[in-house]
């Protein structure tokens, strides 16, 4: 062992280019808005221009990406929002989806206690009661300058006159086909009952106008109450489904107080549970305090080796201890304690610690690949961070009948049996569970940074578990190795869970001399065709320009200013 060591050492300090990475980036001294749609994101610039803010601009941003980005845009799923006002006030809401009041814990089990494929992930009792209406409703309350209606219209406006379908979404629209088919209205709406879409037409989405105008028109209301819920639960009465009025009457938008961090003189604020993403990226920024990897370079395998060793060890405890805070006593203070944070990283060596290894912390008692993230600031320094989803591609499949509306599959963040892997291979706790009004686990982590009390950083991603570790690298590519914002979201990723015992890596990210490296120090790894998240980011400059970081893993992706 001790001869292998001293033959890697010099392998293991090289450091990689930055091959292939862009370096190029957008940037403007007023208002900026980032996400996967450059149509949703040009909404969000307009309400910008027309004096809103930067919730007003995320308001809209969002509504605009549940038409023109359907496979995770959404109105009929949820998700966090972080923000961070110019005076320093900081807030986190939680509009996650909350579980039916039909739902119960063994709801996808079959009568050997096997845990029944795809229940929870295609068709109606996949879904949990939608919260993003209530979510943007909330924080335009608290937050907002500009009327609702003035907010929610341009979506409605590109739900009924319709967006160009581009080559890529009409290619994954048709290979969808065979999966919308089982739902008429999916069907109808995306693959025009089997005369698919070419590239240049435009989808048009009347029901789905109707129901936004209803959201514009009375707020909060026109989807929990009235005619919306009355079409959600006809419904699911009539093609079986756990919704009923009650559950949508019922929902309620949570404001949280956002997670704080500090890591080498810059403050973190992030999202508290029900998003374990908040706590394993603080908990992973004290581990890598502890044991520094600035000196090798962002693909070398030292630091390939260090930041897998560190994402193991927070994943194991986000499996043991994440879940509801509404039902749980969760150990966060104990799980983001630097203190704690320096046990762990003492067992931390150049070689792999096998998972079966890692241990979950033992304290005291006290989300689809298929999100979408943008970010969002203000001239005037506001910021808001926020991911959304329905979880996997397109949800459950299921647009619920009447409304336009794709349902999510968000009940499958729930643990469906304790120690049964979900549809991301996650191994989840009791404390993820299913109960009624219950909140599932989520990765999903918003975060803004602040450097010298003002702001530095907005940045998220989509990506099922893959999120917490994309942001992850999306901060340590700008603080530790002086990349510029589209160069750390553009650059290459890999991604550790705790289990499955292996490094995934998207295109790019680890070389053939890396790889082999890894295998000697005992890491197992493969490769995805998956980037790995998309990240969306603003860097704002020490003259207060600011700076988009725009992925190019999702090719609609684009940045817009108010200036």
């Amino acid at each position: 062992m001790a001869s292998i060591k001293t033959g890697l050492m010099g392998t293991l300090l090289l450091a990689s280019s930055l091959s292939g990475a862009q370096s190029q980036s957008y940037s403007t001294r007023g208002g900026m808005v980032v996400s996967d749609s450059k149509t949703a994101s040009d909404v969000g610039a307009e309400i910008l221009r027309k004096g809103g803010n930067a919730v007003d601009a995320a308001v809209a941003t969002g509504l605009a990406l549940a038409v023109t980005f359907p496979s995770a845009g959404n109105i009929g799923g949820g998700g966090f929002m972080v923000v961070r006002m110019a005076d320093g006030e900081t807030v986190a809401i939680d509009y996650r989806e909350m579980a039916p009041g039909k739902a119960f814990r063994e709801m996808y089990l079959d009568e050997s206690e096997d845990v029944i494929p795809g229940k929870s992930t295609v068709g109606r009792w996949a879904a949990g009661v939608p919260g993003t209406v209530a979510g943007f409703w909330e924080a335009h309350q608290r937050y907002g300058s500009l009327p609702w209606k003035d907010v929610v219209e341009p979506a409605v406006r590109i739900a009924a006159d319709g967006y160009v379908v581009s080559a890529g979404r009409a290619s994954v629209l048709r290979s969808r086909a065979d999966r919308f088919k089982p739902f008429a209205d999916s069907y109808r709406v995306f693959c025009r009952d089997g005369d698919f879409y070419e590239a240049g037409e435009r989808l048009k989405q009347p029901e789905l106008a109707a129901t936004l105008s209803r959201i514009r028109d009375q707020g909060r209301d026109g989807f929990y109450k009235g005619e919306t819920a009355r079409l959600f639960a006809e419904d699911a009465k009539k093609h079986g489904g756990p919704f009923t009025i009650a559950d949508f009457d019922n929902y309620v938008a949570k404001v949280r107080t956002p997670l704080k961090g500090t890591y080498k003189g810059y403050y973190i604020v992030t999202m508290p549970p029900p998003s374990s993403g908040g706590a394993a990226l603080i908990q992973m920024l004290n581990m890598l305090e502890v044991r520094p990897t600035g000196r090798y370079g962002p693909s070398s395998p030292l630091y390939v080796n260090r930041l897998v060793e560190v994402m193991k060890r927070a994943f194991a405890d986000r499996a043991a201890h994440m879940g509801d805070p509404d039902y749980n006593d969760l150990p966060v203070d104990n799980i983001i304690d630097k203190g704690y944070a320096a046990e762990l990283a003492a067992g931390i060596s150049v070689f792999a610690t096998p998972s079966s290894e890692i241990k979950a912390g033992v304290f005291p008692p006290k989300e689809g690949r298929n999100t979408t993230h943008y970010s969002v600031v203000d001239s005037a320094g506001n910021a808001v961070s926020n991911t959304y989803t329905l979880n996997t591609g397109y949800g459950a499949l299921v647009i619920a009948e009447g409304t336009g509306v794709l349902l999510n599959n968000e009940m499958d963040d729930f643990t469906s049996k304790p120690g049964v892997a979900n549809t991301y291979g996650l191994i989840q706790g009791e404390a993820n569970s299913i109960a009624p009004g219950k909140r599932p686990l989520s990765s999903m982590t918003p975060t803004i940074v602040v450097k010298d009390g003002s702001l530095f950083m907005v940045t998220g991603s989509p990506g099922g578990p893959t999120i917490i570790n994309t942001v992850l690298h999306s901060i340590l590519n700008v603080v530790e190795h002086d990349m510029t914002i589209q160069e750390a979201v553009a650059f290459p990723r890999f991604h550790h869970q705790w289990m499955p015992d292996s490094v995934e890596w998207g295109p790019g990210a680890l070389s053939k001399e890396t790889r082999e490296t890894m295998a000697l120090l005992g890491q197992e790894t493969y490769p995805t065709e998956y980037g790995l998240g998309s990240c969306h980011a603003i860097l704002i400059g020490p003259n207060g320009r600011r700076w988009a970081g725009v992925d190019p893993r999702v090719s609609s992706s684009g940045a817009s200013g108010s200036d």
